[in-house]
């Protein structure tokens, strides 16, 4: 004969049982997170690399617009989770990995050659680029900051200060003015440019030495998103951007009906898969 108080307990300790049970196999089926941005072109590109990687598969053609639904094969059945760009280090604890952008992986002090688990090839299709309002394009103030941002210092800074992250695109970097320009007649105005902290603030801050040699004054303002520095160049409140890649602005234009075009590519930042809860690609393979 069961004891009574046996009786009444077992059947809560099966249905525990069995809820755990259920749970773990969730888990397990769920698979691991990978957090990715959530604007079109880079969520783009973090579905490209780990394709890369050989962690999922895409369906033919899925290129610069590729979401989570052009996802054809996913053996590790991980779960994305889409979030904006700025705020993936700061969630990078809550995930298994996360694909971050270089310039906000070194602001939140990772190191993308040696601390990313996968990393872009360097393409200069993603290069960063300087943009304006369209039509504004061969102003005298714009060519003097393009010719300051394409200079051999700003070159050098780029290779000296970011241990590979950031890498210059500049074929033939200039000695940081235009000679077609009188630079006589730009003496004491003043151009103004958003950009984002690192790394583009901080080469901005070069370029600034060289255009303040010529008594003018480059006003650098700081954004943390992707969506206002393009709308304040548009408006015509700021008279520059430095902070996106091309695909990127096309992109904005199309979903905003604004006119930014760009004047020159500078540099590129590979994008990179870094290990939140995880701390290798180990449990992929």
């Amino acid at each position: 004969m069961k004891h009574p108080v046996i009786s009444r307990i077992l059947p809560v300790i099966l249905a525990l049982a069995i809820l755990f049970s259920l749970a773990a196999c969730s888990n397990k089926e769920e698979g691991l997170t990978v957090a990715i941005p959530n604007d079109t072109t880079n969520e783009a590109r973090a579905l490209l690399l780990l394709e890369n990687l050989g962690l999922i598969r895409l369906k033919d053609g899925a290129g610069i617009t590729a979401t989570p639904l052009d996802i054809t094969e996913n053996p590790h059945n991980l779960q994305f989770r889409e979030v904006e760009a700025a705020q993936l280090p700061n969630i990078l604890q809550d995930v298994d990995y996360a694909v971050i952008n270089s310039n906000y992986a070194i602001a939140a002090k990772l190191n993308p050659t040696r601390d990313a688990l996968g990393l872009e090839n360097s393409s200069s299709a993603y290069s960063n680029i300087l943009a304006v309002k369209e039509s504004r394009e061969q102003e005298p103030l714009i060519l003097a900051l393009k010719a300051a941002l394409e200079s051999q210092q700003c070159a050098d800074f780029i290779a000296s200060g970011y241990d590979g992250a950031v890498v210059s695109v500049v074929e033939h970097p200039t000695d940081g003015y235009d000679p077609a320009l009188d630079y006589a007649a730009l003496a004491g105005q003043k151009i103004s440019v958003a950009a984002s902290p690192t790394p583009h603030a901080e080469i901005l801050a070069v370029a600034k030495e060289i255009l303040a040699a010529r008594d003018i004054t480059l006003e650098i303002r700081e954004f943390t998103d992707y969506v206002q520095p393009n709308n304040v160049v548009d408006s015509g409140e700021i008279d520059a951007n430095y902070f996106q890649h091309l695909p990127y602005l096309e992109d904005f234009n199309r979903e905003n009906g604004t006119h930014v075009v760009s004047v020159s590519a500078v540099h590129v930042e590979p994008l990179g898969v870094y290990g939140g809860r995880q701390s290798s690609l180990d449990p992929l393979k």
